[in-house]
């Protein structure tokens, strides 16, 4: 069954369940939206289904900064209220406020 809602919005803080990283959502997608080969080289009993959203992650964890496509199931929020150090948070999200980062953009 397709899942279209995203649970976690632009700019909200979230953790891997399993590994030891944090990012911040950058973009999502409603449903998986990567290549075969890059699903395919996920171990089978780990793989996730297709069908829900996956996000986009300014992620960090202790040793660097990366980009992470995550499937939902994969991610809890973050409640630290600390911020992401990722270097490329700026070209995207304006303040951090309250755990939080919010979108540099503006509407005409």
């Amino acid at each position: 069954m397709l899942k279209t809602r995203a649970k976690y919005q632009l700019g909200q803080i979230v953790r891997h369940r399993k590994h030891p990283f944090r990012g911040v959502v950058f973009d999502v997608d409603a449903m998986f939206s990567n290549s075969e080969e890059w699903y395919e080289a996920i171990p089978e009993d780990a793989r996730p289904s297709k069908d829900q959203p996956f996000y986009h992650l300014l992620a960090e964890n202790s040793e660097s900064f990366y980009v992470a496509y995550v499937s939902e199931q994969n991610l809890i929020a973050d409640y630290s209220g600390e911020p992401v150090s990722h270097p490329d948070v700026e070209e995207f999200f304006d303040t951090f406020e309250d755990g939080q980062y919010h979108l540099d953009v503006q509407l005409n």
